[in-house]
């Protein structure tokens, strides 16, 4: 699949997927070089990217072009985030939405926390996952994507909520507030982030296997 396939096919799932919930989406990328999506834009830095309903490719905005060289950027790290997943077991879907919400797909983001590269990892994090340099995208990916694993393993495949507030916000948060996501902005803004873009992501593996397959 192209760039340009790939982003505009995934600008239009995001799109397609608005009866869950809402199609408008909004997008800003902070002074640490992370991307943020949000279908309630609460921050003033939010730029609509997709708007309901869906235009036709020809047709899509400025901002959802924007949106789609974002992603097109993605492209490049297909097969690491390959490797990566396979290697931990997990679905290269998830990597890939940690990745855009978390650095836009700059591997040189820093956080104003000290969460490096592509997946933004903590930099002890990164070094108990063997990413010994943090910028280098293939171990960044490799590191994160085992991370995600474990905190699978420990809360389950159908709990990606939990998941996905522990990576953002540490399993001793998740801990500290009875197992829940923890009532942070930040985590109560990442979590339904990461799991729109993973959502639209499987909707349009999905679709891209039908094609092959017909």
């Amino acid at each position: 699949m192209t760039s340009r396939a790939f982003a505009m096919g995934l600008v239009l799932v995001l799109g397609a997927a608005a009866p869950l919930c809402r199609a408008d989406i909004y997008a800003y990328t902070d002074s640490g070089g992370t991307t943020h999506f949000s279908n309630v834009p609460d921050d003033a830095r939010y730029k609509l990217i997709v708007r309901a309903p869906v235009e036709t490719p020809a047709g899509v905005p400025a901002d959802a072009r924007r949106a789609a060289a974002w992603l097109a950027r993605s492209v490049q790290f297909d097969a690491a985030i390959g490797r990566a997943a396979d290697a931990a077991n997990v679905r290269p879907e998830l990597v890939r939405a940690v990745i855009v919400v978390e650095s836009g797909f700059n591997p040189r983001a820093i956080s104003r926390r000290g969460a490096i590269g592509l997946m933004q990892l903590m930099p002890s994090t990164a070094r108990r996952y063997g990413a010994f340099n943090a910028f280098d995208p293939e171990q960044n990916i490799l590191a994160g994507a085992h991370y995600l694993a474990d905190l699978i393993t420990r809360y389950g495949v159908d709990k990606l909520d939990l998941v996905l507030a522990a990576y953002n916000a540490g399993e001793n948060a998740v801990a500290r507030y009875g197992g829940r996501v923890p009532p942070f902005k930040e985590t109560r803004a990442y979590v339904p982030n990461v799991l729109k873009m993973y959502h639209a992501l499987r909707a349009q593996s999905a679709d891209a296997d039908t094609g092959t397959e017909s």
